[in-house]
């Protein structure tokens, strides 16, 4: 992604996007983990924190940035809330950190997953 300005060019590679956005899933509520964009026999992996970046696509659509999320979310919460939440965080994260607008993000649930405590 290259916002021009007075004194050059600033490129953002789409895996430094990626790694902005899935730090922000990672922080909502219900996010259980990333998870890769393939699902293999019906079971989504989740990835470790090094590599949540995976399960983040990230391109350019009309001068705006597109963004594909990959997660996997708590079980017994209401899944289209969390979404919701997912999306507005990221669009919100992305937007301030390079001051370029998001047009899209788009939250895959790759599976959800009863927590460890319960």
């Amino acid at each position: 992604m290259t916002p021009d300005s007075v004194l050059g060019k600033i490129e953002v590679s789409p895996r430094a996007i990626a790694s902005l956005a899935s730090e922000a899933v990672l922080r909502c509520y219900g996010v259980v983990g990333m998870a890769a964009g393939t699902v293999r026999d019906g079971i989504a992996e989740i990835l470790q924190v090094e590599n949540c970046h995976r399960g983040v696509e990230v391109r350019l659509s009309d001068g705006q940035v597109v963004i594909d999320l990959h997660v996997v979310i708590e079980y017994g919460l209401r899944i289209s809330e969390v979404a919701q939440n997912v999306m507005e965080s990221v669009k919100f994260a992305v937007e301030k950190a390079l001051a370029m607008p998001v047009g899209e993000v788009n939250v895959h649930v790759q599976g959800v997953r009863v927590s460890a405590e319960e």
